[in-house]
Protein backbone atom coordinates (compact mmCIF):
# COMPACT_ATOMS: atom_id res chain seq x y z
CA UNK A 1 0.00 0.00 0.00
CA UNK A 2 2.85 2.54 0.87
CA UNK A 3 4.60 1.47 -2.22
CA UNK A 4 1.31 2.13 -4.51
CA UNK A 5 1.13 5.22 -2.78
CA UNK A 6 4.75 6.51 -3.24
CA UNK A 7 4.41 6.03 -7.12
CA UNK A 8 1.17 7.76 -7.02
CA UNK A 9 2.97 10.74 -5.73
CA UNK A 10 5.71 10.48 -8.11
CA UNK A 11 8.38 9.50 -5.32
CA UNK A 12 9.80 6.34 -6.79
CA UNK A 13 13.12 7.04 -8.23
CA UNK A 14 11.97 5.52 -11.95
CA UNK A 15 9.60 8.87 -11.79
CA UNK A 16 12.42 10.90 -10.30
CA UNK A 17 13.93 13.30 -12.54
CA UNK A 18 17.66 12.66 -13.19
CA UNK A 19 18.61 16.58 -13.37
CA UNK A 20 21.47 18.83 -11.45
CA UNK A 21 20.19 21.17 -9.06
CA UNK A 22 19.32 24.46 -11.16
CA UNK A 23 18.36 27.93 -9.72
CA UNK A 24 15.66 29.98 -10.27
CA UNK A 25 14.32 33.57 -8.77
CA UNK A 26 11.02 33.91 -7.12
CA UNK A 27 8.57 35.52 -7.71
CA UNK A 28 8.02 33.65 -11.20
CA UNK A 29 4.92 35.78 -11.83
CA UNK A 30 5.90 39.10 -10.50
CA UNK A 31 3.30 42.55 -9.59
CA UNK A 32 0.26 42.17 -9.38
CA UNK A 33 -0.91 38.38 -9.45
CA UNK A 34 -2.29 36.39 -7.06
CA UNK A 35 -4.64 33.63 -5.70
CA UNK A 36 -2.82 31.43 -8.56
CA UNK A 37 -4.08 28.23 -9.92
CA UNK A 38 -2.58 25.62 -12.16
CA UNK A 39 -3.30 22.50 -14.58
CA UNK A 40 -0.68 20.63 -16.64
CA UNK A 41 -1.03 19.46 -20.07
CA UNK A 42 1.15 17.23 -21.10
CA UNK A 43 4.72 19.28 -21.24
CA UNK A 44 2.60 22.39 -21.01
CA UNK A 45 1.21 24.59 -18.24
CA UNK A 46 -1.35 27.20 -17.75
CA UNK A 47 -2.04 29.16 -14.93
CA UNK A 48 -4.74 31.84 -13.92
CA UNK A 49 -4.32 34.39 -11.32
CA UNK A 50 -6.97 37.18 -9.69
CA UNK A 51 -7.87 39.88 -11.25
CA UNK A 52 -10.82 42.18 -9.22
CA UNK A 53 -11.24 45.80 -10.53
CA UNK A 54 -9.88 45.30 -13.58
CA UNK A 55 -10.91 44.12 -17.39
CA UNK A 56 -10.12 41.68 -19.11
CA UNK A 57 -10.18 39.37 -16.45
CA UNK A 58 -8.08 36.78 -14.88
CA UNK A 59 -4.85 36.75 -16.93
CA UNK A 60 -3.82 33.34 -18.49
CA UNK A 61 -0.26 32.10 -18.39
CA UNK A 62 1.81 29.58 -20.58
CA UNK A 63 4.62 27.88 -19.22
CA UNK A 64 6.92 24.95 -20.35
CA UNK A 65 9.64 24.57 -17.52
CA UNK A 66 7.32 26.09 -14.03
CA UNK A 67 9.87 28.94 -13.86
CA UNK A 68 9.17 31.19 -17.27
CA UNK A 69 5.53 32.14 -17.87
CA UNK A 70 4.23 34.25 -20.92
CA UNK A 71 1.10 35.68 -20.93
CA UNK A 72 -1.43 34.21 -23.61
CA UNK A 73 -4.72 36.23 -23.34
CA UNK A 74 -7.48 36.29 -20.00
CA UNK A 75 -10.24 33.91 -19.52
CA UNK A 76 -12.80 37.17 -19.31
CA UNK A 77 -12.53 39.74 -22.25
CA UNK A 78 -16.17 40.47 -22.90
CA UNK A 79 -18.29 41.97 -20.82
CA UNK A 80 -21.22 39.40 -20.73
CA UNK A 81 -18.82 37.46 -18.94
CA UNK A 82 -17.52 40.28 -16.68
CA UNK A 83 -19.67 42.85 -15.35
CA UNK A 84 -17.90 45.08 -13.19
CA UNK A 85 -19.17 48.56 -13.76
CA UNK A 86 -19.83 50.10 -10.04
CA UNK A 87 -17.50 47.55 -8.09
CA UNK A 88 -15.07 49.73 -6.57
CA UNK A 89 -11.31 49.20 -6.12
CA UNK A 90 -10.69 45.01 -4.96
CA UNK A 91 -13.94 44.20 -5.63
CA UNK A 92 -14.54 42.44 -8.55
CA UNK A 93 -13.11 39.15 -9.66
CA UNK A 94 -11.44 37.01 -6.80
CA UNK A 95 -9.65 33.90 -6.60
CA UNK A 96 -10.05 31.35 -9.55
CA UNK A 97 -9.38 27.86 -10.15
CA UNK A 98 -8.28 26.93 -13.44
CA UNK A 99 -8.38 22.71 -14.22
CA UNK A 100 -7.69 21.19 -16.99
CA UNK A 101 -9.92 17.70 -17.91
CA UNK A 102 -10.21 15.77 -21.34
CA UNK A 103 -9.24 18.58 -23.63
CA UNK A 104 -10.90 20.88 -21.98
CA UNK A 105 -9.90 24.46 -19.91
CA UNK A 106 -12.22 25.36 -16.71
CA UNK A 107 -12.08 28.83 -14.83
CA UNK A 108 -14.14 28.93 -12.02
CA UNK A 109 -14.01 31.93 -9.79
CA UNK A 110 -16.33 34.84 -8.25
CA UNK A 111 -17.70 38.29 -9.00
CA UNK A 112 -18.33 39.25 -5.81
CA UNK A 113 -20.85 42.12 -6.04
CA UNK A 114 -22.04 40.68 -9.03
CA UNK A 115 -23.55 37.23 -9.52
CA UNK A 116 -21.36 35.28 -7.28
CA UNK A 117 -19.57 31.99 -8.20
CA UNK A 118 -19.34 30.94 -12.16
CA UNK A 119 -17.40 28.88 -14.58
CA UNK A 120 -16.16 29.02 -18.22
CA UNK A 121 -14.76 26.70 -20.11
CA UNK A 122 -13.11 26.19 -23.78
CA UNK A 123 -10.48 23.91 -26.00
CA UNK A 124 -8.09 26.74 -26.34
CA UNK A 125 -6.65 29.01 -22.95
CA UNK A 126 -5.15 31.49 -25.64
CA UNK A 127 -8.16 31.75 -27.29
CA UNK A 128 -12.39 32.99 -26.16
CA UNK A 129 -14.07 31.83 -23.34
CA UNK A 130 -17.48 30.60 -23.23
CA UNK A 131 -20.39 32.70 -21.18
CA UNK A 132 -20.34 32.19 -17.67
CA UNK A 133 -22.19 29.28 -16.24
CA UNK A 134 -23.51 30.77 -12.65
CA UNK A 135 -24.45 28.94 -9.92
CA UNK A 136 -26.75 29.80 -8.20
CA UNK A 137 -27.10 29.08 -4.34
CA UNK A 138 -28.88 30.20 -1.53
CA UNK A 139 -26.03 31.61 0.52
CA UNK A 140 -22.72 33.17 -0.61
CA UNK A 141 -19.69 31.64 -1.08
CA UNK A 142 -15.56 32.30 -2.55
CA UNK A 143 -12.65 30.80 -3.72
CA UNK A 144 -14.39 27.90 -5.33
CA UNK A 145 -12.32 24.90 -7.00
CA UNK A 146 -12.89 21.62 -9.37
CA UNK A 147 -12.02 18.45 -8.73
CA UNK A 148 -12.33 15.78 -11.52
CA UNK A 149 -12.76 12.41 -10.20
CA UNK A 150 -11.98 9.39 -12.00
CA UNK A 151 -15.60 8.11 -11.66
CA UNK A 152 -16.94 10.60 -13.75
CA UNK A 153 -18.08 12.77 -10.54
CA UNK A 154 -17.12 16.38 -10.01
CA UNK A 155 -16.62 17.60 -6.83
CA UNK A 156 -17.34 21.91 -6.64
CA UNK A 157 -15.45 23.08 -3.06
CA UNK A 158 -15.75 26.49 -1.82
CA UNK A 159 -15.09 28.77 1.21
CA UNK A 160 -18.20 29.64 3.27
CA UNK A 161 -18.92 31.30 6.62
CA UNK A 162 -16.77 34.53 6.43
CA UNK A 163 -13.88 34.57 9.07
CA UNK A 164 -14.93 31.75 11.33
CA UNK A 165 -16.53 29.99 8.28
CA UNK A 166 -15.20 26.67 6.56
CA UNK A 167 -15.06 24.98 3.24
CA UNK A 168 -18.10 23.72 1.60
CA UNK A 169 -18.54 21.27 -1.10
CA UNK A 170 -21.53 19.58 -3.45
CA UNK A 171 -21.34 17.64 -6.16
CA UNK A 172 -22.02 19.50 -9.94
CA UNK A 173 -23.01 19.12 -13.61
CA UNK A 174 -20.71 20.59 -15.62
CA UNK A 175 -23.36 20.63 -18.38
CA UNK A 176 -25.87 22.60 -16.23
CA UNK A 177 -24.14 23.64 -13.65
CA UNK A 178 -26.50 22.32 -11.25
CA UNK A 179 -25.59 21.62 -7.57
CA UNK A 180 -26.96 18.03 -6.12
CA UNK A 181 -27.34 19.50 -3.21
CA UNK A 182 -26.91 22.51 -0.85
CA UNK A 183 -23.16 22.78 -0.30
CA UNK A 184 -22.28 21.20 2.90
CA UNK A 185 -19.49 22.23 5.48
CA UNK A 186 -16.67 19.21 5.23
CA UNK A 187 -13.85 20.78 7.15
CA UNK A 188 -13.61 24.02 9.15
CA UNK A 189 -9.50 24.05 9.02
CA UNK A 190 -7.30 24.51 12.09
CA UNK A 191 -8.85 27.09 13.58
CA UNK A 192 -7.07 29.74 12.07
CA UNK A 193 -9.47 32.87 10.41
CA UNK A 194 -10.58 32.76 6.95
CA UNK A 195 -9.90 29.18 6.26
CA UNK A 196 -10.31 29.78 2.28
CA UNK A 197 -8.50 28.98 -1.07
CA UNK A 198 -9.62 25.06 -0.93
CA UNK A 199 -8.58 22.87 -3.61
CA UNK A 200 -9.73 19.07 -3.68
CA UNK A 201 -6.91 16.74 -4.83
CA UNK A 202 -7.10 13.07 -5.12
CA UNK A 203 -3.96 11.30 -5.44
CA UNK A 204 -3.14 7.75 -4.15
CA UNK A 205 -6.57 6.75 -3.25
CA UNK A 206 -6.58 9.00 -0.56
CA UNK A 207 -8.68 12.97 -1.25
CA UNK A 208 -6.59 15.86 0.25
CA UNK A 209 -7.83 19.34 1.04
CA UNK A 210 -5.74 22.10 1.06
CA UNK A 211 -6.26 25.36 1.79
CA UNK A 212 -5.77 29.00 3.37
CA UNK A 213 -5.68 30.24 6.59
CA UNK A 214 -4.95 33.41 8.63
CA UNK A 215 -5.85 35.90 6.05
CA UNK A 216 -3.83 37.13 2.76
CA UNK A 217 -1.54 38.83 4.67
CA UNK A 218 1.49 38.24 7.40
CA UNK A 219 -0.50 35.65 9.06
CA UNK A 220 -1.01 33.27 5.77
CA UNK A 221 -0.71 29.77 5.91
CA UNK A 222 -1.66 27.03 4.39
CA UNK A 223 -2.86 23.69 5.81
CA UNK A 224 -3.96 20.20 5.09
CA UNK A 225 -6.21 17.43 5.73
CA UNK A 226 -7.54 14.14 3.76
CA UNK A 227 -9.88 11.60 4.02
CA UNK A 228 -10.49 8.53 2.18
CA UNK A 229 -13.78 9.86 0.81
CA UNK A 230 -14.56 13.39 -0.70
CA UNK A 231 -17.03 13.79 1.67
CA UNK A 232 -14.70 13.60 5.03
CA UNK A 233 -14.42 12.86 7.78
CA UNK A 234 -11.05 14.73 6.84
CA UNK A 235 -8.02 14.47 9.46
CA UNK A 236 -5.50 17.16 9.55
CA UNK A 237 -1.88 16.41 8.90
CA UNK A 238 0.26 16.66 12.44
CA UNK A 239 2.67 19.30 10.87
CA UNK A 240 0.46 21.50 10.02
CA UNK A 241 0.80 24.02 8.96
CA UNK A 242 2.55 23.02 5.48
CA UNK A 243 4.00 26.87 4.70
CA UNK A 244 3.85 30.00 6.79
CA UNK A 245 6.58 32.94 6.95
CA UNK A 246 4.73 34.28 9.71
CA UNK A 247 6.59 35.33 13.04
CA UNK A 248 9.74 35.64 10.45
CA UNK A 249 9.70 39.12 9.75
CA UNK A 250 13.39 39.38 8.37
CA UNK A 251 12.21 37.02 5.17
CA UNK A 252 12.12 38.88 2.27
CA UNK A 253 8.98 36.70 1.20
CA UNK A 254 5.73 37.56 3.40
CA UNK A 255 2.49 36.47 3.30
CA UNK A 256 3.02 33.06 1.99
CA UNK A 257 0.01 30.82 1.36
CA UNK A 258 -3.48 30.12 -1.33
CA UNK A 259 -1.42 27.56 -3.23
CA UNK A 260 -2.21 25.20 -6.01
CA UNK A 261 -0.05 21.66 -6.60
CA UNK A 262 0.65 20.82 -9.86
CA UNK A 263 2.59 17.32 -10.89
CA UNK A 264 5.15 17.61 -13.80
CA UNK A 265 5.35 15.10 -16.46
CA UNK A 266 8.68 13.83 -14.39
CA UNK A 267 6.66 13.22 -11.69
CA UNK A 268 7.87 15.62 -9.57
CA UNK A 269 4.94 17.92 -7.44
CA UNK A 270 5.31 21.40 -7.66
CA UNK A 271 3.11 24.19 -5.53
CA UNK A 272 2.15 27.70 -6.77
CA UNK A 273 1.59 29.98 -4.48
CA UNK A 274 0.95 33.68 -3.38
CA UNK A 275 3.59 36.00 -1.86
CA UNK A 276 4.30 39.61 -0.93
CA UNK A 277 8.05 41.17 -1.18
CA UNK A 278 7.62 44.10 1.66
CA UNK A 279 9.46 47.28 1.21
CA UNK A 280 9.72 47.95 5.03
CA UNK A 281 6.78 46.14 6.31
CA UNK A 282 4.76 47.83 2.80
CA UNK A 283 4.36 46.03 -0.35
CA UNK A 284 3.25 47.92 -3.09
CA UNK A 285 3.22 45.47 -6.12
CA UNK A 286 0.58 43.67 -5.14
CA UNK A 287 0.81 39.66 -4.21
CA UNK A 288 2.78 38.12 -6.69
CA UNK A 289 3.37 33.75 -7.67
CA UNK A 290 6.03 32.07 -6.35
CA UNK A 291 6.99 28.54 -7.05
CA UNK A 292 8.10 25.74 -4.31
CA UNK A 293 9.21 21.73 -4.37
CA UNK A 294 6.67 19.62 -3.04
CA UNK A 295 7.75 16.21 -1.66
CA UNK A 296 6.30 13.78 0.21
CA UNK A 297 6.93 11.62 3.47
CA UNK A 298 6.31 7.84 3.58
CA UNK A 299 2.82 8.05 5.50
CA UNK A 300 1.30 10.31 2.58
CA UNK A 301 1.80 14.10 3.35
CA UNK A 302 3.50 17.13 1.12
CA UNK A 303 6.36 18.64 2.23
CA UNK A 304 6.96 22.23 0.68
CA UNK A 305 10.52 23.14 -0.17
CA UNK A 306 11.99 20.33 2.85
CA UNK A 307 10.10 22.42 5.65
CA UNK A 308 12.17 25.43 5.08
CA UNK A 309 11.28 28.88 4.23
CA UNK A 310 10.71 29.87 0.50
CA UNK A 311 13.44 32.35 -0.68
CA UNK A 312 13.91 35.20 -3.70
CA UNK A 313 16.32 32.36 -4.73
CA UNK A 314 15.44 28.60 -4.47
CA UNK A 315 18.30 25.82 -5.92
CA UNK A 316 16.12 22.50 -6.76
CA UNK A 317 15.79 19.28 -8.27
CA UNK A 318 14.20 17.79 -11.16
CA UNK A 319 12.26 20.87 -12.80
CA UNK A 320 11.45 20.22 -16.53
CA UNK A 321 14.33 21.17 -18.93
CA UNK A 322 14.63 25.44 -19.29
CA UNK A 323 12.17 26.70 -21.93
CA UNK A 324 12.75 30.71 -21.75
CA UNK A 325 10.28 32.77 -23.69
CA UNK A 326 11.49 35.47 -26.15
CA UNK A 327 12.21 38.63 -23.69
CA UNK A 328 9.55 41.53 -24.39
CA UNK A 329 10.59 44.03 -25.77
CA UNK A 330 11.37 47.58 -24.08
CA UNK A 331 9.09 49.79 -26.28
CA UNK A 332 5.90 49.49 -27.34
CA UNK A 333 4.95 50.86 -30.47
CA UNK A 334 1.26 51.27 -31.36
CA UNK A 335 1.11 50.25 -35.11
CA UNK A 336 -0.13 46.39 -34.61
CA UNK A 337 -3.90 47.18 -34.66
CA UNK A 338 -4.30 45.73 -31.32
CA UNK A 339 -3.04 45.92 -27.71
CA UNK A 340 -0.98 42.74 -26.49
CA UNK A 341 -2.51 41.15 -23.52
CA UNK A 342 -0.63 42.61 -20.70
CA UNK A 343 -2.67 45.52 -21.50
CA UNK A 344 -5.82 46.73 -19.07
CA UNK A 345 -8.59 48.64 -18.40
CA UNK A 346 -10.85 49.28 -15.41
CA UNK A 347 -14.02 47.82 -14.76
CA UNK A 348 -15.22 47.89 -18.60
CA UNK A 349 -13.38 47.68 -21.83
CA UNK A 350 -13.67 51.24 -22.57
CA UNK A 351 -13.84 51.42 -26.36
CA UNK A 352 -15.21 54.51 -26.42
CA UNK A 353 -11.62 55.81 -24.48
CA UNK A 354 -9.47 54.19 -26.72
CA UNK A 355 -8.20 53.79 -30.73
CA UNK A 356 -5.09 52.49 -32.56
CA UNK A 357 -6.99 53.28 -35.43
CA UNK A 358 -8.08 56.98 -35.22
CA UNK A 359 -4.76 58.13 -35.57
CA UNK A 360 -2.44 55.24 -36.89
CA UNK A 361 0.68 54.39 -35.52
CA UNK A 362 -0.38 56.25 -32.03
CA UNK A 363 -2.87 55.57 -28.80
CA UNK A 364 -5.30 57.90 -28.93
CA UNK A 365 -7.14 58.51 -25.60
CA UNK A 366 -9.81 60.51 -25.54
CA UNK A 367 -10.91 61.63 -22.11
CA UNK A 368 -14.02 62.08 -20.53
CA UNK A 369 -15.58 63.62 -17.08
CA UNK A 370 -14.73 60.28 -15.50
CA UNK A 371 -11.80 60.54 -13.83
CA UNK A 372 -9.21 57.95 -11.95
CA UNK A 373 -10.72 58.96 -8.72
CA UNK A 374 -14.39 57.78 -9.50
CA UNK A 375 -15.61 54.03 -9.34
CA UNK A 376 -16.00 54.04 -13.16
CA UNK A 377 -14.34 53.24 -16.41
CA UNK A 378 -11.95 56.53 -17.05
CA UNK A 379 -9.36 56.71 -20.64
CA UNK A 380 -6.90 54.15 -19.01
CA UNK A 381 -4.34 51.94 -20.60
CA UNK A 382 -1.80 50.38 -18.41
CA UNK A 383 0.16 47.52 -17.11
CA UNK A 384 1.13 45.37 -13.93
CA UNK A 385 4.35 46.51 -12.01
CA UNK A 386 6.21 43.95 -12.16
CA UNK A 387 9.82 45.09 -10.81
CA UNK A 388 10.90 46.88 -7.67
CA UNK A 389 13.65 49.02 -9.71
CA UNK A 390 12.19 50.16 -13.46
CA UNK A 391 11.80 53.09 -16.19
CA UNK A 392 8.17 53.39 -17.69
CA UNK A 393 8.05 56.28 -20.13
CA UNK A 394 5.91 57.58 -22.93
CA UNK A 395 5.88 60.04 -25.65
CA UNK A 396 2.45 61.75 -26.02
CA UNK A 397 1.01 65.41 -27.85
CA UNK A 398 -1.52 66.71 -26.17
CA UNK A 399 -2.87 70.24 -26.43
CA UNK A 400 -5.66 70.79 -23.28
CA UNK A 401 -8.96 73.02 -24.65
CA UNK A 402 -9.99 73.43 -20.89
CA UNK A 403 -8.62 74.22 -17.70
CA UNK A 404 -9.08 70.26 -16.11
CA UNK A 405 -8.24 68.61 -19.23
CA UNK A 406 -5.29 66.46 -17.85
CA UNK A 407 -3.21 63.34 -19.80
CA UNK A 408 -0.08 61.74 -19.27
CA UNK A 409 1.59 58.66 -17.12
CA UNK A 410 -0.43 57.27 -13.82
CA UNK A 411 0.52 54.60 -11.21
CA UNK A 412 -2.01 53.35 -9.73
CA UNK A 413 -3.31 51.39 -6.49
CA UNK A 414 -7.11 52.67 -6.46
CA UNK A 415 -9.59 55.44 -6.65
CA UNK A 416 -8.07 57.29 -3.80
CA UNK A 417 -3.93 56.64 -4.01
CA UNK A 418 -2.50 57.09 -7.15
CA UNK A 419 0.32 59.41 -8.68
CA UNK A 420 0.35 61.46 -11.74
CA UNK A 421 2.92 63.00 -14.13
CA UNK A 422 0.26 64.59 -16.37
CA UNK A 423 0.39 67.55 -19.00
CA UNK A 424 -2.32 70.01 -18.76
CA UNK A 425 -3.20 73.65 -18.90
CA UNK A 426 -4.40 75.95 -21.75
CA UNK A 427 -3.28 79.57 -21.67
CA UNK A 428 -0.24 77.90 -20.14
CA UNK A 429 0.84 74.50 -20.94
CA UNK A 430 2.66 72.61 -18.14
CA UNK A 431 3.41 69.39 -16.76
CA UNK A 432 2.48 68.43 -13.21
CA UNK A 433 3.39 66.07 -10.48
CA UNK A 434 0.12 65.48 -8.83
CA UNK A 435 -0.04 62.81 -5.94
CA UNK A 436 -3.79 61.55 -4.59
CA UNK A 437 -3.06 59.94 -1.21
CA UNK A 438 -6.19 58.31 0.90
CA UNK A 439 -8.08 60.73 -1.34
CA UNK A 440 -6.65 63.86 -1.16
CA UNK A 441 -5.42 65.51 -4.50
CA UNK A 442 -2.38 67.82 -4.26
CA UNK A 443 0.06 69.27 -7.13
CA UNK A 444 3.69 68.69 -5.70
CA UNK A 445 5.67 69.92 -8.67
CA UNK A 446 4.81 71.84 -11.79
CA UNK A 447 6.88 73.00 -14.34
CA UNK A 448 6.10 75.42 -17.92
CA UNK A 449 5.90 73.06 -21.05
CA UNK A 450 6.19 74.47 -24.51
CA UNK A 451 3.67 73.22 -27.58
CA UNK A 452 4.57 70.26 -29.28
CA UNK A 453 5.04 66.34 -28.37
CA UNK A 454 6.69 65.34 -24.69
CA UNK A 455 8.34 62.59 -23.40
CA UNK A 456 6.77 61.80 -19.92
CA UNK A 457 9.26 58.82 -17.66
CA UNK A 458 9.19 57.35 -14.32
CA UNK A 459 12.08 55.32 -12.79
CA UNK A 460 10.65 53.02 -9.85
CA UNK A 461 13.38 52.37 -7.26
CA UNK A 462 12.02 49.62 -3.85
CA UNK A 463 11.24 52.91 -2.16
CA UNK A 464 10.14 56.02 -4.19
CA UNK A 465 9.49 56.60 -7.64
CA UNK A 466 11.00 60.09 -9.56
CA UNK A 467 9.67 61.57 -12.26
CA UNK A 468 10.86 63.34 -15.15
CA UNK A 469 10.03 64.99 -18.47
CA UNK A 470 11.05 66.48 -22.13
CA UNK A 471 10.30 67.84 -25.43
CA UNK A 472 10.44 64.69 -27.63
CA UNK A 473 13.87 65.76 -28.03
CA UNK A 474 15.61 67.35 -24.96
CA UNK A 475 16.88 65.80 -22.12
CA UNK A 476 15.32 64.79 -19.17
CA UNK A 477 14.44 66.94 -16.46
CA UNK A 478 13.57 65.54 -13.10
CA UNK A 479 10.21 67.36 -11.86
CA UNK A 480 9.67 65.20 -8.46
CA UNK A 481 9.51 62.36 -6.93
CA UNK A 482 6.94 60.43 -4.50
CA UNK A 483 7.41 57.35 -2.16
CA UNK A 484 6.19 54.40 -2.81
CA UNK A 485 4.34 53.53 0.73
CA UNK A 486 1.02 55.71 0.02
CA UNK A 487 0.50 53.09 -2.59
CA UNK A 488 0.94 49.86 -0.60
CA UNK A 489 -1.88 48.27 0.63
CA UNK A 490 -0.82 48.59 4.09
CA UNK A 491 -1.96 51.86 3.64
CA UNK A 492 -4.27 52.46 0.60
CA UNK A 493 -5.85 49.02 1.37
CA UNK A 494 -7.11 46.15 -0.99
CA UNK A 495 -5.82 43.47 -2.71
CA UNK A 496 -4.08 44.71 -5.59
CA UNK A 497 -1.00 46.45 -6.69
CA UNK A 498 0.37 49.07 -8.69
CA UNK A 499 -0.63 49.30 -12.04
CA UNK A 500 1.49 51.80 -14.38
CA UNK A 501 0.32 53.16 -17.48
CA UNK A 502 -1.32 56.15 -19.75
CA UNK A 503 -4.46 58.03 -18.76
CA UNK A 504 -6.39 61.29 -19.78
CA UNK A 505 -9.65 62.44 -18.09
CA UNK A 506 -10.90 65.84 -16.97
CA UNK A 507 -13.83 66.66 -19.06
CA UNK A 508 -16.05 65.26 -21.57
CA UNK A 509 -15.45 66.07 -25.49
CA UNK A 510 -12.25 67.11 -24.34
CA UNK A 511 -8.97 67.11 -26.66
CA UNK A 512 -7.07 63.87 -27.45
CA UNK A 513 -3.99 62.85 -25.98
CA UNK A 514 -1.97 60.59 -28.81
CA UNK A 515 0.61 58.49 -27.41
CA UNK A 516 3.41 57.33 -30.12
CA UNK A 517 5.38 54.80 -27.66
CA UNK A 518 5.48 53.24 -24.20
CA UNK A 519 8.32 51.98 -22.74
CA UNK A 520 8.49 49.49 -19.71
CA UNK A 521 12.11 48.32 -18.79
CA UNK A 522 13.03 46.09 -16.05
CA UNK A 523 16.00 47.93 -14.39
CA UNK A 524 16.38 45.20 -11.71
CA UNK A 525 14.10 42.85 -9.33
Amino acid sequence: MIRALLIALGMAAALAAAASPVSYRNPVVSGFNPDPSICRVGKDYYLATSSFEYFPGVPIYHSRDLVHWRQIGHALTRESQLPLKGQRASRGIFAPTLRCHEGNFYLITTNIENGGNFYVHTKDPAGEWSEPVWLKESVFGMDPSLLFDDDGKVYYTRHGGGEHGGVYQAEIDMKTGKLASEARLVWPGTGGVWPEGPHLYKIGGWYYLMISEGGTSYDHSITIARSRSPWGPFDAFSGNPILTHRGYPELPLQATGHGDLVQAENGKWWMVLLGIRPQQRNHHLGRETLLAPVEWTAEGWPVVNGGKAIGTTMTVDGLPAPHPWPAEPVRTQFNTGKLAPHWTHLRTAARDKWSLSERPGFLRLKGSAETLADVASPAFVARRQQHLHMRAAAQVEFSPSGERQAAGLVLRQNEDNHYALRITGVAHRRVELVQRVKGRTSVVASAPLPVGAARLQIESFPDRYEFSYAMAEGAMKKLGEAPAAPLSSENAGGFTGVFVGMYADGENNMAPADFAWFDYEALGD
